[in-house]
């Protein structure tokens, strides 16, 4: 039952996290009522070992039918990479509780913002271009990397508006942009847990073939409807990280 459990959330997840981030809203819940006597990190490292799976087959499944700007997005995630081990050896030295109540405030913002704009992230528009845009696109990866690493929640979501805000991307190539980062942030830290040991193997590979079976579903029906949708799910899963860490902070 366990195993049936966590296999339908993480491919929920993987739907989700295919299309706008946020997939650890679903699966990391999961993880935790159903082994709620486990090391936490070694939840978070299953998480990280399923999910790796799911955002690696979106950003290939993306690149196959959006034109992505590679030339950007290579820095981006090398240093989305090295900013979320940055942020993974922070949290064993400070504690991130400071961020649990600027959390909500922070999505709340985002959403306003995103149902003020009407027009944002309908139009591909990249605002940069060489060196710019890479240096610019290198700066998001290192600050959601890094935020990645040493929190998390929302890290998809997160990526996802800035690549729309700052470099003018539409919501669908945004979200493609997205995939490649967090797949690197992902690999950091899934690096980190196994080095520590903190890896349910056995548990980790069947969610990571509902993970990736939940991606594929999640990208064709993102590529199939446009960035439309893609930006309707966005404000759907930003209310729901809202409604989440707003509980979690709030209510203790």
């Amino acid at each position: 039952m366990d195993y049936l459990i966590v296999s339908v959330a993480s491919l929920f997840a993987g739907f989700v996290d295919s299309i706008v981030g946020g997939g650890g809203l679903i699966l990391v819940p999961a993880l935790f009522a159903t082994f709620p006597n486990a090391h936490p990190a070694t939840l978070f490292g299953t998480n990280k070992g399923a999910s790796v799976w799911g955002t690696g087959f979106a950003t290939w499944q993306y690149s196959r039918r959006v034109a992505l700007r590679w030339q950007a997005l290579w820095p981006a995630a090398t240093a989305g990479l090295l900013g979320s081990l940055a942020g993974a050896w922070l949290v064993t030295v400070i504690a991130p509780d400071f961020l649990r109540k600027a959390l909500p405030i922070v999505l709340l913002l985002v959403l306003l913002y995103t149902l003020y704009k009407k027009e944002l992230g309908y139009q591909h528009a990249p605002r940069f271009s060489g060196a710019a845009e890479q240096w610019t696109g290198a700066g998001i990866g290192l600050s959601i990397g890094f935020y990645d690493g040493f929190f998390g929640p929302g890290a998809g979501s997160f990526l996802v508006f800035l690549f729309v805000r700052i470099l003018g991307y539409d919501f669908l190539h945004a979200s493609a942009a997205a995939k490649l980062v967090n797949t690197a942030t992902n690999l950091s830290a899934l690096a980190l847990f196994i080095a520590k040991g903190h890896i349910w193997w056995h548990f980790a590979v069947v969610m990571a073939v509902a993970n990736v079976l939940g991606s594929l579903l999640g990208t064709r029906m993102a590529l199939r409807h446009g960035t439309g949708f893609v930006r309707s799910v966005f404000l759907l899963v930003v209310t729901a990280l809202i409604l989440k860490t707003g509980l979690d902070a709030f209510s203790r």
